[in-house]
């Protein structure tokens, strides 16, 4: 292996940067080329591909976004936009590519080892929905930058004794709200895996307001209902006045917490590691601290469980 490409693609996540240094100086430090591919899988079409040095990777471990760029891109879908994608590959002599990204990411890299190339998958997602890893790069930071909102929201709602809702990024995954939920003390947390009961939410509400509580924290991922619609029907059934925050991009970007960088580090590292053994069509993740690969092509025959445990002990501490 003597070229190697990255990219990223889909949402940024804080981290992608992190993991970006470490594949290119982990591949300079064994006498291996690399290769960005700016604007993710519309850049590898399009040929927007430079070398990259030591150099070119400096001063970027502590901060957000990418500096590759990222793009989503429809053509990539289709079996012309994945052969222009390889034969831009070909052309630069780039033997293997990383990919960091989330779900569609890995369809794409799929489809490239489908084609016989040689890709990596590093997870880089703030949803955390990615089989194959207990944790996603971006996840540790995003949980973080909701807590702080919520933290100071319930502030707001405790002077003013008022309900707020607030909606949370998440796609069809309810981690965020969860393991935010959980650490901020949400009196009830929303998410796609666990049906809700409005009545329930309103009786704890309620049992509350009848000890002398004047405010509560309802957290709602994305993937339930907007925060908006949730709060109106809140409204219908309780009559009390809530306050809506969504909390929007804020969550995919910012500084990476010191977990997501070592992660992203330990990840992009071994992605190159396996190129080097001649090891494509893998994805690589972290589970009990230990970092993993697994078959590309089967991460998605896999299903992310959530944590039930975590879910059941905020459900006994929100009484």
């Amino acid at each position: 292996m003597r070229k190697i490409g990255v990219l990223t693609s889909g949402g940024d996540a804080p981290g992608m940067n992190a993991a970006i240094r470490a594949i290119v100086r982990k591949s300079i430090y064994h006498g291996i080329e690399t290769y960005g591919v700016y604007q993710g899988f519309s850049g590898l079409i399009t040929g927007n591909i430079k070398k990259l040095e030591i150099g070119s990777v400096g001063d970027i471990i502590h901060r957000g976004g990418t500096m590759l760029q990222s793009a989503r891109c429809e053509e990539f879908k289709t079996k012309d936009g994945q052969k222009q994608g390889l034969d831009c590959l070909n052309k630069h002599g780039i033997e293997g590519l990383v990919v960091i990204g989330g779900d569609g990411s890995y369809h794409g890299a799929k489809a490239l080892t489908e084609l016989g190339f040689p890709c990596i998958g590093v997870p880089g997602t703030i949803d955390n929905d990615i089989p194959g890893t207990q944790y996603t790069i971006g996840f540790d930071t995003a949980l973080n930058t909701v807590l702080d909102a919520v933290d100071k929201i319930r502030d707001t709602a405790t002077s003013h004794e008022r309900t707020f809702v607030i909606e949370v990024m998440g796609r069809d995954s309810g981690d965020i709200a969860l393991w935010a939920g959980l650490a901020g003390g949400a009196e009830s947390i929303l998410i796609p895996e666990e049906p809700h009961d409005m009545e329930d939410i309103a009786d704890r509400i309620e049992s509350g307001l009848k000890r002398g509580k004047k405010h509560s924290i309802i957290i709602v991922a994305e993937g339930v209902a907007s925060g908006a619609a949730f709060a109106e029907k809140l409204k219908e059934r309780t009559g009390l006045e809530t306050r809506v925050s969504v909390l929007g991009h804020i969550q995919r970007g910012g500084t990476p917490t010191a977990f997501d960088r070592v992660l992203a580090s330990r990840l992009g590292a071994r992605a190159v590691e396996l190129l080097m053994d001649e090891k494509g069509g893998r994805a690589v993740g972290i589970k009990n601290e230990e970092v993993v690969d697994t078959d590309l092509l089967e991460v998605f025959e896999q299903q992310k469980h959530m944590n039930d445990d975590l879910y059941q002990l905020s459900q006994e501490l929100s009484i």
